[in-house]
């Protein structure tokens, strides 16, 4: 059974899918499409990494793209490195390759950034977004969902809602994945690369996973939905492994570890400061100067316009900017925007109140949908004159603001020295000296807890690993802010 499997996979790296076999046009609706798109994607995901970083990215996805059967592959393929705190990467059917900065920390080497660009242009390569149309078109939203929708995706129901629902159609399924894996090793094996690469990326977000789900009680940090396109399983890992012994040519080939390492020298992990922090339960914007604390087993997504909470008794958002008006226009407003006129809501008049010295209101209407009956909250701030943020908060009908009052009461100003204190962390490449070792190495990690298990698993150690005197280790330190 063993050698029958090995011989599969053999032949399915011999043998080129006809998606790829033929040069292969993209449809030009979906370039189109795609470039329209990018900069709402990129706007709402963090922001572009730009300068030398970028342009390596670049030209790895572009070395790996040559080999896709893309027609005119060097003008139709895009590759962008994003400025988020999740890892993911992901592609969209008009030719766009989209890479967290926080995916590329957790690799090795160049080689494991050649299989994750590969794998996303073999998505486009094989069009299985467009295979996945007629699932999604086949599940539509409830009325809970459509307001769940607009709550987690700020400037309400417009662009970056789309944008949202855009990505949240690139959840492939488990022969996609499979085959976009095949299409990912060809690539760079043909582009010169050890298919090792490819099992230890698939290694290093299984390791990532497993360490996120035992500290994110710790972190209150959740996954937001959209970096869910790519279910990991063992069996990719061990598949892809099988794969790359079939080519006859692991260990063979590039990894350009230390070009790769020298990239990752000052890259931001974790939260970006000029979008905010999640620290435990706390969340604080240094440059707004704003900080709230989430109820205790509450976890928060912290995105470019807006953080969402979610916890047992509820889920959230907080977000907010610039408004002249009153507050009791403000929360119409954000109830408007909230339903679009697809459902009517009989909403009370705002309650005035004062917390921590800020002139605030709220009020609750309440939604029948199939899951029963819940409530919508709206409570917001006058920051200053310009300025007003608020919360929106769904419960179960009846409890109100009720368990997320201690958050609602915790809104408060930081002061400058506070947010001053607030320092990204980054990574630092630095070279294994005589008498180091993975526990004083680890031990300079810039995090409260888990710093062993932080140090393994991103640079790919167990604990029985050893350490020899000039090998380079990625560590995660405090940094200075960009300017």
């Amino acid at each position: 059974m063993r050698r029958s499997v090995l011989l599969f996979c053999a032949a399915a790296l011999a043998i080129t899918p006809a998606a790829a076999q033929r040069a292969h046009y993209l449809d030009p609706r979906d370039v189109a499409e795609a470039q329209k798109e990018n900069a709402q994607i990129v706007e709402e995901l963090g922001g572009t990494e730009t300068g030398p970083r970028a342009a390596y990215v670049e030209s790895v996805g572009r070395r790996v793209g040559a080999y896709s059967g893309v027609a005119n592959a060097g003008q139709a393929l895009h590759f962008t490195t994003l400025n988020s705190a999740v890892e993911n990467a992901f592609s969209v059917p008009g030719g766009y390759v989209y890479i967290t900065r926080q995916l590329m920390g957790i690799m090795g080497d160049e080689s494991q950034l050649a299989f994750a660009l590969g794998h996303e242009v073999g998505h486009i390569a094989a069009n299985h977004a467009h295979q996945r149309e007629e699932y999604a078109a086949q599940n539509p939203l409830g009325v809970l969902g459509r307001i769940l929708g607009a709550v987690f995706g700020d400037r309400f129901m417009g662009s970056i809602l789309q944008v949202r629902a855009k990505l949240q159609q690139l959840s492939f399924s488990r022969e996609q994945e499979y085959e976009a894996d095949t299409l990912g090793l060809r690539y760079m094996i043909a582009a010169g690369y050890d298919p090792a690469g490819a099992a230890q990326l698939l290694s290093a977000l299984s390791r990532t996973t497993a360490l996120e789900a035992r500290v994110q009680g710790r972190t209150n940090r959740q996954t937001p939905e959209w970096a869910s396109t790519h279910p990991l399983s063992e069996n990719r890992m061990q598949r892809a492994l099988q794969e790359a012994r079939a080519t006859g040519r692991l260990g063979t080939g590039l990894h350009n570890r230390d070009v790769f390492l020298n990239q990752l020298e000052g890259v931001y992990v974790d939260d970006d400061p000029a979008q905010g922090v999640i620290d435990g339960p706390v969340f604080t914007h240094p440059d707004l100067r704003i900080q709230f604390r989430v109820p205790t087993g509450y976890l928060m997504s912290n995105g470019t316009f807006a953080v969402t909470v979610s916890g047992s008794a509820g889920k959230a958002q907080f977000s907010g900017g610039r408004y002249n008006g009153s507050l009791d226009n403000y929360i119409l407003r954000v109830f408007e925007q909230l339903t679009r006129g697809q459902v009517e809501l009989a909403i009370p008049q705002p309650r005035r109140t004062t917390i921590n010295g800020m002139p605030a209101a709220y009020t609750t209407a309440h939604v029948r949908t199939d899951s029963g009956l819940i409530d919508v909250s709206v409570m917001a701030y006058q920051w200053d004159p310009q300025h007003i943020y608020h919360f929106v908060m769904l419960t179960q009908g009846g409890t109100g603001i009720g368990p997320f009052t201690p958050m609602v009461n915790s809104l408060r100003r930081i002061t400058q020295a506070e947010a001053a204190a607030i320092r990204p962390r980054i990574i630092h490449v630095v070279t294994v000296k005589p008498g180091d070792t993975l526990q004083s190495l680890a031990s300079r990690m810039a995090y409260r807890d888990f710093k062993l298990d932080r140090f393994l698993v991103m640079n790919g150690l167990t604990a029985n690993s050893r350490l020899a005197p000039g090998q380079r280790v990625k560590l995660v330190i405090y940094g200075a802010r960009r300017s």
